[in-house]
């Protein structure tokens, strides 16, 4: 936008009402977001509404008649001083003065800012002094960087220039000083994003390689060179010219993606979210079916952050030689002839290394595998590897010695732990392997996962090397003593390097990704056998989690079933690091002692059934005697005839005794014989941890709507249900046990056991439960799960299995319970698990009659629940 139609648009503002002044601005923000639309340089539209911003509050000066107050002078700071203002960006103002202001000026400052804020623009303001500034500012690390990008708009001039002098004086902030500072507060904020760009709502400002890298390099620059540019530091030589022009790239393309998301919001944020990916996409011209403009768009952005975050590394090495090191280099130390370790970072002893001989690149990492001193790569070698990647004309993997050097790579004992994070932030999985360039970026569309794919393969690989650390042993005991076990390490590298790789490909990536790994291991000198123990990790990698959160993993077919699948103890014991290490990789938050539990019971029993041999069937019978047996001696202890025990227990079926604990047993017993009442429900509490949560134990008199209404009251106490056993006495009482976990995935407070159980006396009393709905969270809005029904076979014909996969809504058990109650279905167990939007849960029904569902009533609850399930989303 021109300074003549820029200034037209804001013509005579002075005379205007606050109305009439957000109309202009609403007019100019359709008139830029055209613009954008119409290929206009997001540098000139950023540029112009700066520009915008500076007429408006000028006039706006004057006609409050600020002008008239020579001590007085109104100050562009932070991104509005470098001139950079995105459709919702903070306009950070200054009102400098020379002496103190009276209550007048004051009051007329207040009405000045007052109408910004009814204009809607998001004004940060301070008034003060030059001495007040630079007080604050040498407290303050933000305040004084935004003043040292200040800008002069009006008003007073030589108090602004009493402020620069002041600022560039090398008493406040010397540059040493400033780059530390600023060099920590980069890494705090990097914490904050995990230490990775590849977040699935990554923050376009504050992710690692977002804008505020790009700013720390200018900040630097400006404080110890005087640059007030990224082509004035070029000039100093710490850029070169291609990286410059790859700066002003990236920050161009980061800023079509801020402007494009400012013009679809209401108000200032800065993250991708889910809800305004398409959006953006859509706006920044990304075309195709389904979520590939997202895709697209998004793997450029991430591509982007990469660059940006491998330049401001590099660059802010080099600050670090000029401005603590004064220039001064430490001492090599020679490693071999193509490598030397200086300090803490390993360079190339030669500058055209990798480009003369590539497999270099991989010797480069086997030193950082090798070395513990070695804490990264110095920048002339990091400029040098960014420029033999872009050359490279072949992957690595199809030069012969590079294949045998990653697989001496793999075999290192330290590989995990260093070696290849750094080879996937500089981009050298993607150089090595074909597959794995295109999982870079690749997204992954729901609430369950965190990470693109290839930062949560990243994550499996560093969690693997934790199983080696006894100081993790509390939070994966069986993995801390299965993987240092482990012969070959490799083989689970490898199935974990490929277990994702073929996501994004469509088809079943567990099998492609299988077919991928086979053919890897082979051209990498692997033998058959050990091919095809990768190939079967990456084809069952989800097995031993499905098995354990959504099938009954107490019926002994079950165990049966998935311990022919396993074959023996080795696949068990690779298979259940590689499970806990990829549960861990997908969401820090994923992890907790219920999920521990549920794998623990698993691996257990399917270990005893492999030793026992397949061909061994567990003897149930002597399972259950030896359950009531030792219940009856705990009871007896205290102080029970074993009359009335037995008395008790004839009431039970035989499934009772199979499916508990002798300790819950004991527990059902006692407080049964001790409740006077039996018209009114008894409802027990476990005090202590049950396989990681609360057991919630019910009993009374069983009826129809009881699932849904025990249910619906733990919802409305923000609790909730991850396993059910529900089970009917002969005599018609309900022995139901459900397993609870609070909100961050513990057990519940032992505080609240009186209120949760008083509640659910109340509603089971009076039969029915005020079920408030809920609103569904925020980000639930934007996903779409179609619910489906799926009956598994079976073959004991007793019962009916069936898969349920539902938008994960609020009360969405207690639908599912009034459904089985209509439909006059009686559920016996249940797995409910939920995988960030998506549930899927796992029943176990008969009819009425105890028997399996036939055909009919299967398609008549099918319907049934998907009816519900669907209206409720409206």
């Amino acid at each position: 936008m021109t300074d003549a139609s820029t200034t037209s648009t804001t013509g005579n503002l002075a005379a205007f009402s606050p109305d009439y002044l957000r109309q202009v601005l609403d007019q100019f923000g359709a008139h830029q977001k055209q613009q954008f639309i119409d290929h206009v340089s997001v540098t000139t539209l950023v540029e112009a509404r700066s520009h915008f911003i500076d007429t408006l509050l000028k006039q706006l000066w004057h006609h409050f008649e600020l002008s008239k107050q020579p001590h007085l002078a109104l100050v562009a700071v932070g991104g509005y001083g470098r001139g950079e203002l995105h459709p919702l960006s903070d306009v950070d103002i200054l009102i400098l003065s020379q002496s103190p202001i009276d209550e007048a000026i004051g009051n007329t400052i207040s009405a000045f800012i007052t109408l910004l804020w009814d204009l809607k623009l998001d004004i940060g303001h301070s008034v003060r002094s030059v001495e007040e500034c630079i007080e604050i500012g040498l407290s303050d690390l933000t305040v004084a960087t935004n003043l040292q990008e200040a800008r002069w708009l009006c008003g007073n001039e030589d108090t602004f220039q009493q402020l620069e002098e002041r600022i560039n004086d090398g008493n406040f902030w010397p540059s040493e000083a400033f780059y530390q500072a600023k060099l920590h507060e980069q890494k705090t904020r990097h914490a904050r994003y995990h230490d990775t760009t590849y977040n699935l709502e990554p923050d376009i400002k504050s992710s690692p390689g977002g804008l505020r890298d790009i700013h720390t390099l200018s900040w630097v620059a400006r404080r110890h060179f005087g640059a007030t540019s990224l082509l004035e530091m070029s000039r100093f030589g710490f850029l070169t010219d291609a990286e410059y022009r790859e700066l002003v790239e990236c920050q161009d393309s980061l800023w079509r993606i801020r402007f494009a998301l400012h013009s679809e919001l209401r108000r200032y944020d800065n993250r991708l979210t889910f809800g305004h990916q398409a959006s953006v996409a859509e706006l920044l011209g990304y075309r195709g079916e389904g979520n590939r403009p997202v895709e697209t768009m998004m793997k450029d952005f991430y591509r982007t952050l990469r660059r940006v975050a491998e330049l401001n590394k590099m660059l802010l090495q080099l600050f670090d030689q000029a401005i603590i090191c004064k220039g001064v280099s430490s001492e090599a130390i020679m490693l071999d002839d193509d490598f030397q370790l200086r300090g803490s970072l390993i360079e190339a002893t030669k500058p055209a290394l990798f480009q003369a001989r590539p497999e270099t690149i991989l010797d480069m990492f086997l030193h950082i595998a090798r070395n513990s001193q070695i804490e990264g790569i110095a920048a002339p070698t990091l400029r040098q590897l960014r420029t033999a990647r872009r050359r490279l004309n072949r992957f690595l993997i199809d030069i012969p010695e590079a294949r045998a050097k990653f697989m001496e790579l793999v075999r290192q004992p330290n590989c995990l732990q260093r070696a290849f994070r750094l080879m996937h932030r500089h981009g050298v999985l993607s150089t090595y392997l074909p597959q794995w360039s295109q999982i870079v970026g690749q997204m992954q569309f729901d609430l369950f996962h965190v990470y693109t794919v290839d930062e949560h393969t990243v994550r499996l690989l560093k969690n693997l090397n934790k199983f080696n650390d006894p100081e993790n042993r509390q939070r994966h005991p069986i993995c801390c003593e299965v993987y240092p076990r482990v012969m070959k390490k490799e083989i689970l590298l490898l199935a974990a390097i490929f277990h994702d790789i073929a996501k994004g490909r469509g088809g079943d990536h567990s099998e492609l990704g299988g077919v991928d790994a086979y053919e890897f291991c082979l051209l990498h000198g692997l033998s058959k056998p050990e091919a095809n123990l990768v190939k079967w990790l990456v084809n069952q990698h989800l097995l031993m989690s499905v098995t354990a959160q959504r099938r009954d993993i107490y019926d002994p077919e079950v165990i049966t079933t998935f311990a022919k699948e396993v074959r023996d103890e080795e696949r068990l014991d690779h298979l259940i690091c590689l499970t806990v290490a990829d549960i861990c990789a997908t969401n820090q938050e994923l992890w907790n002692s219920w999920k521990r539990t549920l794998l623990a019971e698993l691996y257990y029993s399917t270990q005893k059934a492999l030793r026992r041999g397949l061909e061994n069937p567990p003897d149930i019978r002597e399972r259950i005697r030896h359950n009531q047996q030792m219940a009856s001696a705990l009871l007896r202890s205290l102080g029970f005839a074993p009359r009335e025990i037995e008395v008790l227990w004839q009431r039970f079926k035989a499934d009772y005794f199979l499916r508990h604990t002798h300790h819950q047993i004991a527990w059902h017993a006692e407080a049964i014989l001790n409740h006077e009442d039996h018209d009114k429900p008894l409802i027990l509490l476990s005090k202590k941890s049950t396989r990681g949560g609360t057991e919630v134990f019910v009993y009374c008199k069983d009826k129809t709507k009881l699932f849904a209404i025990v249910v619906s009251e733990l919802d409305k106490k923000n609790l909730s249900v991850h396993d059910a056993q529900v089970m009917t006495s002969k005599d018609g009482y309900a022995l139901d046990t459900f397993m609870i976990l609070d909100p961050s995935g513990k057990e519940l407070s032992e505080s609240r056991h009186h209120s949760v159980r008083r509640a659910l006396v109340n509603a089971l009393t009076h039969m029915k439960s005020d079920r408030k709905k809920k609103r569904a969270p925020h980000k639930l809005q934007h996903f779409n799960v179609k619910t489906q029904v799926n009956f598994l076979p079976t073959k004991s014909g007793k019962k009916t299995m069936m898969e349920l996969v539902a938008l994960d809504m609020p009360g969405l058990l207690s639908r599912v319970g009034s459904v089985f109650a209509r439909q006059k279905v009686s559920l016996q167990a249940a797995k409910i698990t939920t995988i960030g939007e998506r549930a899927e849960d796992f029943f176990i029904v008969t009819n009425v009659n105890g028997e399996q569902l036939d055909k009919t009533q299967q398609l008549q609850l099918k319907n049934a629940l998907i009816t519900a399930l669907e209206k409720s989303k409206n």
